[in-house]
């Protein structure tokens, strides 16, 4: 049995954890709530550029581009999977990495099971747990994008977009998925895979055709030329939202782990503060009864 002075001691630590978590949670939700800022500015530009993609597929003009252009057998394939740099968020890394194993298989059951993957990862945690699946598999390709982590925004996320663009234009990536979690609320957030290239004419119809304002329009230059100017602003806007997204959820799943921590702490804090009372009561009981029976024998 632990002795008061151990219970203090393990009182004081457990209450100091408790406002460690505490202090935590607030930095967190601060952070949650920037991130949230940042996704709201940025879908703006989104939503701009999709009603011109809209008004561009629903005139009577020809346009295509070759960020469009589905490959007939996809040989080698991309993944940009999403992470954090940081801990202490719960099961967030661990969810994604299993969502990752499954895009893995989906891939393979569509394409072969002889597809060449290049794993992106974005984050030192993601990163660590994909480099050791690399490893034991041949089929599988480590790599990190330089000077890109789990906090990157502006210039770093728009050279990992122009990238993955210029190497699918070059015939050296087939596809490319992009592996994040979407941000609905604080405190729901969905595993996410989308396909980023080649981009699908029927979800940009789709899309386009709720953004669509129903008007005749002259396109100047034509439309061919704008619809190719606009594609690649289209999937930058994707690529930061994706970043944007998985910075606010993982705030989100940090909060939500704290409050859990914190909630933990108080429980355990009022089981020992009981047992610390119960033994001082014993403790104070003993000595009276010493006492007491000492009066007696003499």
């Amino acid at each position: 049995m632990a002795t008061l002075r151990e219970l203090k001691s393990r009182i004081g630590t457990v209450a100091s954890s408790e406002k460690i978590t505490g202090a935590m949670k607030m930095i967190s939700s601060a952070k949650m709530h920037k991130a949230e800022g940042i996704l709201r500015r940025l879908q703006p530009f989104r939503h701009c550029v999709e009603t011109i993609i809209g008004n561009l597929l629903s005139s009577d003009a020809a346009v295509s581009s070759p960020l469009t252009a589905v490959r007939p057998a996809v040989n080698h394939a991309a993944i940009v999977v999403l992470g954090s740099d940081d801990g202490l968020c719960g099961a967030y890394n661990v969810n994604i990495f299993k969502s990752l194993l499954q895009t893995i298989a989906d891939l393979r059951s569509q394409a072969g099971n002889n597809v060449r993957i290049d794993i992106i990862p974005v984050g030192k945690k993601m990163a660590a747990a994909v480099s050791k699946i690399c490893a034991s598999d041949p089929n599988l390709t480590f790599a990190p994008a330089e000077g890109i982590d789990s906090k990157s925004d502006g210039d770093a996320v728009k050279g990992l977009a122009m990238t993955l663009e210029q190497r699918f234009l070059d015939g050296d990536l087939d596809k490319v998925l992009l592996q994040y979690v979407h941000y609905i609320s604080a405190g729901k957030q969905r595993q996410t895979c989308d396909a980023y290239l080649p981009l699908s004419q029927d979800t940009l119809a789709a899309t386009g055709e709720k953004k669509a304002t129903g008007r005749p329009y002259l396109f100047e230059p034509d439309a061919h030329t704008i619809f190719g100017t606009v594609l690649p602003m289209y999937l930058l806007s994707v690529m930061q939202e994706a970043f944007a997204e998985n910075r606010a959820s993982e705030q989100a799943a940090r909060v939500m782990a704290m409050q859990s921590a914190n909630d933990n702490a108080q429980k355990l804090l009022e089981q020992l503060q009981l047992e610390y009372n119960k033994l001082r009561q014993q403790s104070i009981t003993t000595e009276l009864l010493d006492i007491v029976g000492g009066q007696a024998r003499d």
